[in-house]
């Protein structure tokens, strides 16, 4: 079954991506997943890796739902109605998910990966460029405020956690998800901010063709940017402790 219309209990998939990288990156394609049990295994996951557990990228769609961000403000989320509105531990405001989106939720050791979280940042945004122009669509990100936009509207919304050094959360992309309930918020806290979707831009990609091509890009952004940055100077990016978010983050 399609996985943008919607399988409850899906089988999962799972393959390995290495593109060079300093560790094989393992990805798990996991269909429709409610949100907070997938939120609770990404805290789980972080808590008890060590520096061998491999790194992972999930791959899933939720059923809908507002996430608050740790900055999130109540008065951003106008008319929820019967959608329900959970805060979470990312920085940021809120966002909408819903059936439609393409989720990619990066568990990586940063410290192994030689990155800092700007350049992650960078990394998840450059991936989605990357991925939408195979499909003829020209994206740009804009200064100071995460994400990837087309002609100035949001396609993909990112946003992090990182924990003893280590990330989660990740990134959405709107394929063709209803845009509706982002007009019942400011979307990641900004009033009248546009929203669009790969398929109003008529793209309909294959939902598992769509899940390589990111994960594929995915790998080769992380291995460029570990290269070119080394870890001991990118560092400096990472705000400082051991318990950090990505502020302002769009997820």
């Amino acid at each position: 079954m399609n996985r943008w219309s919607g399988h409850s209990d899906p089988a999962t998939e799972i393959w390995r991506c290495a593109a060079g990288l300093a560790a094989p990156l393992i990805v798990r394609a996991l269909g429709r997943c409610p949100y907070a049990p997938l939120w609770a295994a990404m805290q789980a996951f972080t808590a008890t890796r060590d520096p061998r557990t491999p790194d992972e990228l999930w791959l899933l769609e939720h059923p809908p739902i507002f996430t608050l961000g740790q900055a999130g403000r109540r008065e951003h989320v106008h008319h929820p109605g019967a959608i329900p509105v959970l805060a979470v531990d990312r920085g940021g405001q809120v966002t909408y998910h819903g059936p439609g989106q393409l989720i990619a939720y990066l568990l990586l050791d940063l410290r192994r990966a030689g990155l800092g979280v700007k350049r992650l940042v960078q990394a998840l945004e450059q991936t989605v460029i990357s991925v939408v122009a195979e499909y003829g669509l020209q994206a740009q990100t804009r200064a100071g405020a995460p994400g990837v936009y087309v002609n100035g509207a949001k396609i993909a919304a990112l946003g992090l956690r990182v924990r003893r050094g280590c990330s989660f959360h990740g990134l959405a992309l709107n394929v063709s998800v209803d845009l509706e309930p982002f007009s019942r918020i400011d979307p990641c806290g900004y009033p009248g901010l546009a929203v669009t979707s790969l398929e109003q831009w008529g793209i309909q990609p294959d939902p598992g063709q769509l899940e390589i091509a990111l994960a594929r890009a995915l790998a080769a952004q992380l291995r460029d940017a570990a290269a070119s940055c080394p870890a001991a100077a990118d560092r400096r990016d990472e705000p400082s402790g051991t318990d950090a978010m990505l502020s302002p983050s769009q997820f």
